[in-house]
């Protein structure tokens, strides 16, 4: 997947941009969607319109949260800006 097509697809999803999006919705495997979300983390100009969060109730769960550069995480949401870079 790419960084349009994610966008595309959290737009979708979450009914717009700001809004907290379980990434479980992404429907990727675990190591595919860590791979993936934590390579998008590494990049400033990606990075800066990402925001990674952990749902309290989920964080004694590690089956339900991802490890994204070394922290569980649950949820994404994204900034409009990124379509400034798509």
């Amino acid at each position: 997947m790419n960084l349009r097509e994610l966008v595309e697809k959290y737009r979708a999803l979450a009914g717009g941009f700001g809004r907290p999006l379980p990434l479980a919705a992404f429907g990727l495997a675990r190591p595919e969607a860590e791979r993936l979300f934590g390579a998008l983390d590494d990049d400033y100009h990606i990075s800066r319109f990402f925001h990674f969060s952990l749902d309290p109730a989920l964080e004694q769960t590690p089956d339900k949260t991802y490890q994204i550069n070394g922290f569980a995480q649950s949820h994404l949401s994204m900034d409009a800006g990124i379509e400034e870079i798509l």
